[in-house]
């Protein structure tokens, strides 16, 4: 779609359930969360990250991995606290059952890459690359992603709560019981992408660059409806005057 459209939406306080995952009777599947236990760590030894690495049941704190290759290594039952991703290469790579609190970065590369059962706390990321990912019971939880991509990913069981997402690009994706909570997004663009069970209702601010067309699949409260219609009727090619 060669024109831009744009809405932002403000949440309405008691409208969509709130308090809960899913409001009463709205037949929307909610996302299963993670349930992350991790065992005792160990401390990480230091030294640069291997590709095709394995590490298992380590902690990583304030560690800087900026510009390393890791592409392929797989996380089982870590926490990396603190880290520095900058320009990090995580092709590939498998973080299974793991905690990552208060990392940063520009331009981390974890295209087609697996997360499953994972939470990202406090993240600070800007132009992350998640195209062609699979997430699977993640929540994201605070702190801040600008240009998210997740272009032609999978996500299913996804929980984006209390972080801010500045134009995330969920261009040709596959949403599957995936829920924005408390979240501000703004400038998303959904073009070519599959929504199914995808929740809306309780985002702070809700902002479309593209890919309105593609929401079906998707709940919003009747207030963001409201907020939402200029950008709707913009679709249609319907003018408000």
């Amino acid at each position: 779609m060669a024109r831009r459209v744009v809405g932002g939406v403000g949440r309405a306080a008691g409208v969509g359930g709130v308090g809960g995952t899913t409001g009463s009777g709205s037949g929307v599947k909610a996302a299963r969360r993670p349930e992350v236990r991790l065992p005792g760590l160990e401390p990480f030894g230091g030294g640069e990250l291997e590709a095709d690495g394995d590490y298992d049941g380590l902690d990583f704190r304030e560690a800087d991995f900026a510009g390393q290759d890791g592409g392929g290594a797989r996380f089982m039952d870590c926490a990396l606290t603190g880290c520095a991703l900058d320009e990090t290469r995580l092709l590939h790579a498998r973080l299974l059952d793991s905690v990552l609190t208060g990392i940063r970065g520009v331009g981390t590369n974890l295209a087609e890459s697996t997360l499953r059962d994972v939470e990202l706390v406090d993240a600070r990321l800007g132009g992350v690359q998640l195209h062609g990912a699979v997430l699977e019971r993640v929540v994201v939880r605070g702190g801040k992603i600008d240009y998210l991509n997740l272009r032609k990913a999978r996500l299913k069981d996804v929980v984006f709560e209390g972080c801010v997402l500045v134009e995330p690009d969920f261009g040709g994706a596959v949403l599957e019981r995936v829920e924005f909570v408390d979240c501000v997004v703004k400038g998303a663009d959904f073009s070519a992408a599959r929504l199914s069970d995808v929740d809306f209702r309780r985002a702070a601010e809700l902002g479309f660059a593209r890919g309105v067309d593609r929401l079906a699949g998707a709940v919003i409260s009747p207030a963001q409806l409201l907020d939402l219609a200029e950008v709707f009727a913009a679709e249609l090619g319907v003018r408000v005057e």
